[in-house]
């Protein structure tokens, strides 16, 4: 097991460093003219070419990545308004827009972002796993039917839709706006409880569909025909020994899914007006602002990585059979 935890931890670093060098390549080398687009059509010379110096654009492209990956793990040291400001490890660079670093803005939007999805997370996985394990238990009644209707309805809805009607409609819940969970863990949870409730019911629809299909499976395994065999209730069957085996396949769409909301909540952050990563990334596309770009693809490419992981590590948690090659 620690053998194969080091082999997945040294793949996952190589596809990081990897997509270090590809970003870096499409942001920083490509034919375009990043300080210009950065201080607009009404810029100075004298701007653009202060730009140009900060962001190291007049230096060779070998030059310009190795000082962008010492500035990770060392820091670096970088020109604002010719003034040389320190910029502590990890350095992602400097936000010439918004004029902070950008760790600094990344440290104020990850937390927002990674609070709307896990929260989304419980609502969906308690939800959909639950009504799917209830459905396959009742396979061909009218619950069942019903149950399968219901999210196949949902599902075919466009999430923006849902997510524009509950800002408009749904007056009854609180408003919108995020808290520090450590300064006030109850307004943290009334300010994200509109985006949690329906990113969360989106995503259940089809949980729901995933947890029936794999129950449905379970439950014609041998290992619980034994268990009824033995004596076991049909509660215990169906829940201790069926679900854990169910959750499975759930897991690894569930450790994607968490990884790609990570990285793509845009619609529920600019609707609800959360100022997460997704509103950030899109702000910085919109002001052509390369370093907090890079830093976003970084980040999402770490949390793609770890999710992987952590979801190949949990196989053998969840289900014994499965063996580490």
């Amino acid at each position: 097991m620690l053998l194969y935890t080091l082999k997945r931890i040294a793949s996952a670093v190589s596809v990081i460093l990897a997509t270090l060098v590809v970003s870096f390549a499409l942001f920083f080398v490509a034919p375009t003219d990043p300080a210009g687009a950065i201080c607009g059509n009404r810029c100075t010379p004298q701007r653009v070419a202060e730009i140009t110096r900060s962001l190291s654009l007049d230096r060779p492209v070998a030059v310009q990545f190795s000082d962008y990956v010492t500035g990770l793990v060392a820091g670096r040291d970088i020109t604002v308004g010719g003034t040389v400001v320190r910029c502590s490890a990890p350095c992602l660079g400097y936000s010439y827009t918004l004029g902070q670093p950008v760790t600094t803005l990344l440290a104020q939007a990850v937390p927002v972002t990674l609070s709307i999805v896990v929260g989304a997370a419980v609502v969906y996985l308690v939800v959909g796993v639950l009504a799917g394990t209830f459905a396959a238990r009742r396979r061909g009644t009218l619950v069942d039917r019903s149950t399968v209707a219901v999210t196949l309805t949902v599902s075919s809805v466009p999430y923006f839709v849902v997510a524009l009607i509950v800002a408009l409609y749904a007056t009854a819940l609180p408003r919108s706006a995020y808290h520090s969970p450590l300064d006030d863990p109850l307004a943290w949870a009334s300010g994200l409880s509109a985006a949690w409730l329906t990113l969360g019911l989106a995503n259940a629809a089809a949980y729901t569909r995933y947890s029936r299909a794999a129950m449905v499976d379970i439950l014609n395994e041998d290992f619980l025909r034994t268990a009824r065999a033995k004596g076991a209730s049909p509660r215990r069957v169906v829940y201790r020994h069926g679900l854990r085996a169910a959750l499975t396949p759930v897991t690894t769409i569930f450790g994607l899914d968490l990884a790609l909301q990570l990285t793509g909540a845009i619609f529920t952050e600019s609707i609800f007006g959360l100022p997460g990563l997704g509103v950030l990334t899109l702000r910085a596309f919109n002001q052509f602002d390369l370093p907090v770009l890079m830093g976003g693809v970084l980040v999402g490419a770490v949390v793609l990585v770890v999710m992987n992981l952590l979801v190949d590590l949990l196989y053998t948690v969840l289900d014994p059979r499965v063996r580490l090659a």
